[in-house]
């Protein structure tokens, strides 16, 4: 098994290309790796030897994803001027990682809601990308000078995470505008 997906053979890279692209759009319940070795034009056993089972692919899946997502948040969050400013550039990387890898909203969410055993891997990775986020928001308003920054960093958790769902479902127009002028709101009341 491959477990730095950098370092993938061209094989397993379409493999993990594939995987990633069927698992987020179709669900991984509905994906078997009869289908991915189709799209992805190897064998069941290139998947097998590169990654070991199917459950190591899915997780080798979530990890380069939320690789990709921590780097456009950190990529927004460099950019803003300051820490007021950087908050709600969070939510400038949500509304643009939408738009290009997120309409379905938060692949680790929907992986958590699939396979929802309290052991699943997949459980622990959601968790560790939450309290990721959680812990940014957190610096952010310790950085601010706010007088309660861990409790606006879990409301700023809470409006980003409903705002990927709200826009995943489709439910709330402008869902993501809504959470930053949200997002502003707190911020600017200290």
């Amino acid at each position: 098994m491959t477990a730095d997906t950098g370092a993938l053979t061209p094989a397993a890279r379409r493999v993990l290309d594939t995987a990633s692209e069927l698992f987020y759009h179709r669900g991984i319940g509905a994906v078997g790796v009869d289908l991915i070795a189709a799209e992805a034009g190897v064998t069941k056993k290139t998947i097998y030897d590169r990654f070991g089972s199917k459950e190591r692919l899915i997780v080798a899946y979530l990890r380069e994803r939320d690789a990709r997502w921590r780097a456009v948040v950190e990529r927004h969050l460099a950019a803003a001027p300051g820490p007021r400013e950087a908050v709600t550039a969070v939510f400038d990387a949500l509304e643009e990682w939408t738009r290009s890898d997120g309409e379905r909203g938060c692949a680790l969410v929907n992986a958590a809601a699939e396979l929802s055993g309290p052991a699943h891997p997949v459980r622990a990775l959601a968790v560790e990308e939450k309290q990721w986020l959680l812990g940014r928001f957190t610096a952010l308003r310790e950085a601010a000078g706010a007088d309660d920054p861990e409790g606006d960093a879990i409301e700023l958790l809470l409006l980003h995470e409903g705002a990927s769902v709200m826009h995943g479902v489709g439910e709330v127009h402008a869902a993501i505008d809504r959470a930053r002028l949200a997002a502003r709101r707190l911020v600017d009341r200290g």
